[in-house]
């Protein structure tokens, strides 16, 4: 899965795609509906792309990770990030059997299966 120029950004929910770069910062669009806006140097913007899960013998790139969520589903939505964090921990030991659990936190499963899931759609 290509995740080239895809980026999340701290406090705001979904992903965005980056559109052009600014003297402050840079120009995003919405995943979602698309909407414009700048976000300036002061606010914690992701690539995606740079983003790994923990396994007890490597970082894996979230690339890696989403392909893994894409052979399981035929290419289709994943669990949702709204189900119950054992669940979400249950099928993350599906995608990836040697992930560190205690590495992990509930809020980033939510993220990853919320970003898998938007960029599905």
């Amino acid at each position: 899965m290509e995740l080239e120029g895809i980026l999340a950004i701290g406090g705001k929910p979904g992903l965005y795609k980056l559109v052009a770069q600014s003297r402050g910062g840079v120009i995003v669009s919405s995943l979602i509906d698309d909407k414009k806006f700048p976000v300036t140097q002061a606010s914690n913007v992701s690539a995606l792309k740079d983003i790994a899960a923990y396994s007890y013998h490597k970082e894996v790139p979230l690339a890696d990770v989403f392909q893994k969520i894409a052979d399981k589903e035929n290419l289709g939505q994943a669990i949702s990030h709204k189900e119950k964090p054992e669940a979400l921990r249950s099928y993350m030991l599906e995608i990836l059997e040697d992930y560190d659990q205690e590495r992990a936190y509930n809020s980033d499963l939510k993220k990853l299966f919320q970003w898998y899931n938007i960029l599905q759609e």
